[in-house]
């Protein structure tokens, strides 16, 4: 098996599968996809040329970004780059789709690259429980709680997105808020969407308010456009809506900018709340309120476990990162209905 045959298999040029090989960015979702699943359906292994290159590559360290439009990760990439940069370490980045296997991924990387460690950029935790004992190197996720995997090489830091979206719900019935919706992820037990969505239901159930998944929460891509779509679709099925949580601050920039297109006012007319609390938060306009991560203490405490057990073997690490309200201008207080 060569290069040859795997562009042969997939479908896609020589310089696309080496360019897919070598992990260059300016490759399609799509020709990685498929040309990785051939690699994974025949065992690829690389040539002696490759295998020169693996030997150079296998004391990087492999950073997987799951989604290619997430803002909360370009922030958590840069801080971890520049920790790893100022510990001597040789970091190897991959962007994934937001649908992606990033175990699957994973496992193909050891092959291929022989990574010294794993350090994941969001995840989702049935990928992890069906693949990941493939990989012994020492891993850290970061977003997702690996707690309950149970696995001796899988350190977690995550937000407790359950608690931090409950909190949101009580923010907006303390304001008189009544009629709520919801914006983005998907229903995936395992997925971090799924923990805020949860946590948002707990709350309007103990508050007495009213919500049906079906008609209340629109599904969506972490994405502004996505964000956008959604909330229109939303705000058409639902129109006496009086805010909107958003699971994602690039989901409820786009949701702001599908309300002004509907002739309404943020918050005048829809009060807004988002969650990560990017940069961006503080320069749209109204200013964005939001659920705001810890960036650096998670890329911080993710960086210093991961070198800690590559160096020193040290045993996995499970922490929870406090998280914080900003109230700042696209929320308003309305009359209780």
């Amino acid at each position: 098996m060569t290069i040859k045959d795997i562009a042969r298999l997939s479908g896609y040029s020589l310089g696309t599968v080496s360019r897919v090989l070598n992990n260059h960015p300016d490759v399609s979702d799509k020709a990685r996809e498929r040309v990785m699943a051939v690699v994974q359906e025949q065992g690829f292994e690389p040539n002696a040329n490759a295998k020169l290159l693996k030997m150079q590559a296998q004391s990087a360290i492999a950073v997987l970004v799951k989604g290619t439009q997430n803002l909360l990760f370009a922030d958590i990439l840069e801080r971890v780059q520049a920790l790893l940069q100022e510990s001597g370490e040789e970091v190897y980045v991959a962007y994934l789709d937001e649908d992606a296997d990033e175990v699957q991924y994973a496992v193909q990387l050891v092959k291929l690259r022989r990574p010294k460690g794993f350090l994941f950029l969001g995840g989702d935790l049935e990928c992890f429980r069906s693949e990941f004992q493939q990989i012994t190197a020492p891993c850290v996720l970061l977003t997702n709680d690996a707690k309950s995997l149970g696995f001796g090489n899988l350190s977690s830091f995550t937000t407790d997105d359950t608690a931090a979206a409950s909190a949101v719900i009580e923010y907006l019935y303390r304001h008189g808020h009544r009629k709520i919706g919801i914006l983005g992820g998907n229903l995936a037990s395992e997925q971090i969407s799924f923990k805020r969505l949860q946590g948002a239901q707990r709350s309007m159930r103990e508050l007495g308010l009213p919500f049906d998944t079906k008609t209340h929460h629109v599904p969506c891509r972490f994405s502004m456009g996505d964000g956008y779509d959604a909330a229109r679709t939303l705000l058409e099925r639902e129109p006496d809506l009086t805010a909107i949580f958003a699971l994602g601050d690039v989901i409820a920039l786009g949701a702001m900018r599908a309300i002004c297109d509907l002739g309404l006012h943020v918050p005048n007319d829809v009060s807004v709340v988002g969650y990560d609390g990017l940069a961006a938060a503080h320069f749209c306009i109204p200013r964005l309120t939001t659920i705001r991560q810890d960036v650096a203490q998670l890329a911080t405490r993710g960086v210093q476990t991961l070198l800690q057990a590559i160096h020193y073997k040290n045993p996995p690490i499970y922490e929870t990162i406090g998280f914080e309200l900003m109230e700042l201008e696209s929320v308003r207080s309305v009359e209780s209905q």
